[in-house]
């Protein structure tokens, strides 16, 4: 069974930065936004739309990322 990859909620959004080891800036850059808008995600605000779903999707496969949607997001354990 493939594993599902729903880009975009909050927790993913957080959880996929701490597995890549990003920071928000990091990812903002990676993605070609802005730090404030991978806040918004993470916080629930706004949600990632069409062509950021689908790249947000694309490095999560090549990170072998699989989200649990279970697993608890702790925020201190994000990179600062």
């Amino acid at each position: 069974m493939a594993a599902q990859r729903p880009a975009g909620t909050p927790r993913w959004c957080t959880a996929s930065g701490r597995h890549l080891g990003s920071t928000q800036q990091q990812l903002a850059e990676t993605l070609g936004t802005r730090q404030q808008t991978i806040s918004e995600w993470e916080t629930g605000m706004y949600r990632p739309r069409d062509a950021s779903v689908t790249i947000l999707n694309i490095i999560a496969e090549r990170a072998e990322f699989v989200f649990q949607a279970d697993s608890k997001v702790n925020d201190s354990e994000r990179p600062t």
